[in-house]
């Protein structure tokens, strides 16, 4: 049996979720394409392939969606063995992920480390 990976939303401090409110502003067929896409990476966590997943830089992943002709990407990273944090979501204009993009996933990932350990995790 393989492992199943779990998914968390990273929230801010003030408790807003990018990806949740992402999320929200598409179409219900949208949405449940996303969320097929989001069972996708928790059956498989790092071994989903590309075209479908990648690796940006310094451990910060994208989870690469078609939805109704854009491109989005939830970007995302994996902690403590267990547990992928979607830190945020964005639909792609340009051929490469925007550094601006990739810095914010960095700087979500820098604040839910201070934030969470790996305790707190499993007892939620």
């Amino acid at each position: 049996m393989s492992k199943k990976w779990n998914i968390i939303y990273y929230e801010t401090a003030d408790g807003k979720c990018p990806v949740d409110e992402f999320i929200n502003t598409r179409s219900i067929n949208n949405q449940a394409k996303i969320f097929n896409w989001l069972a996708q990476l928790e059956t498989h966590g790092p071994n989903l392939p590309r075209p479908y997943a990648d690796l940006l830089t310094d451990g910060i992943h994208e989870l690469r969606i078609k939805l109704s002709g854009d491109q989005i990407r939830i970007i995302y990273f994996f902690c403590y063995r267990d547990f992928i944090i979607l830190t945020h979501a964005f639909t792609k204009s340009t051929n490469r992920v925007p550094e601006a993009e990739i810095r914010k996933a960095v700087k979500s990932r820098e604040d839910f480390m201070k934030r969470h350990d790996e305790k707190t995790l499993r007892s939620k």
